[in-house]
């Protein structure tokens, strides 16, 4: 074998090693971990607006398959419902929230406070009690009930009702903009 054809086949394994790589990355992208930003203060104190945060979108595809619900308090992403796309949503937004009720809970918000199966919730994340009542719901099978950490500035589940759980994109991971918050997202 000559020197240029020893290059040549050099040159054929670094591209071809190079577009494993970039498949490698373009999957994992697609299919496991993507970058978001925060477009809204419906997620304050917990996300502010602009924060970057990474989604994991194994769990809700997982969970969806085994008829498994996501845990109370994770902070999911999600299609917008029905009732938002026909409203002027687009189809390919996501919307960001905190999962408060799961399949058969009752929901309640009074005198401030969330409720959940007639219990009064604590919630170290909200600032301020909520300024608004909802009468109880119950949380339909395949469904989640999700809520905005800014709960008085949030467009979630209390205006246009239960999250379809097939509409669930990831959960939140970590933040990795600004900088000095960068890790985990955790409560304030």
């Amino acid at each position: 074998m000559t020197s240029t054809e020893s290059k040549n086949n050099q040159n054929q394994n670094n591209w071809r090693g190079l577009i494993i790589w970039i498949l490698i990355a373009l999957l994992l992208r697609w299919q496991v971990v993507e970058p978001r930003w925060i477009p809204s203060g419906s997620m304050i104190p917990t996300l502010e607006i602009q924060d970057r945060i990474l989604i994991e979108k194994i769990t809700p595809r997982i969970n969806h398959k085994l008829n498994k619900y996501l845990n109370l308090n994770s902070i999911v992403i999600f299609k917008p419902p029905k009732i938002l796309t026909q409203a002027g949503y687009s189809d390919g937004s996501a919307l960001i929230k905190r999962v408060v009720g799961l399949p058969g809970d009752t929901i309640e918000v009074k005198n401030g406070k969330l409720y959940r199966n007639e219990k009064e919730i604590n919630e170290p994340w909200i600032k301020e009690p909520i300024q608004y009542e909802m009468e109880a719901v119950n949380v339909p099978d395949y469904s989640l009930w999700v809520l905005g950490d800014n709960r008085n500035n949030s467009l979630d589940s209390h205006i246009w009702g239960p999250l379809p759980e097939k509409n669930l994109i990831g959960t939140a991971l970590a933040r990795y903009w600004p900088l000095k918050k960068i890790g985990p997202i955790r409560f304030p």
